[in-house]
């Protein structure tokens, strides 16, 4: 909180524009195989789009949601070093 009493506005990260040769990813419908899914790491709530690094049962899988659109997709199950790649990847606009 500020001095006055206000909240300060509060970023998260932000994907940088997609590079002309990044790396299109399979997206899927979500696969709903387990009840606990832990958010590792996400991107900003200001875009429409957010991007979640997600880890549950010794694996980890990137989840996209598209607010303007209302849909929620995911990538495969990974290996967690692989997701946190992908997930990077996504950050410096290598993958979408």
């Amino acid at each position: 909180m500020t001095e006055r009493g206000e909240i300060p506005d509060f970023h998260s990260l932000h994907p940088q524009p997609r590079k002309p040769d990044h790396i299109k990813l399979t997206w899927y419908e979500p696969a709903h195989r387990t009840q606990r899914i832990r958010v590792v790491l996400h991107t900003c709530e200001c875009r429409h789009t957010v991007y979640e690094l997600c880890a549950t049962a010794g694996q980890s899988f990137i989840r996209r949601t598209d607010r303007e659109k209302g849909t929620v997709h995911e990538t495969a199950w990974a290996l967690t070093a692989v997701a946190r790649d992908t997930f990077n990847r996504i950050l410096v606009g290598e993958a979408q």
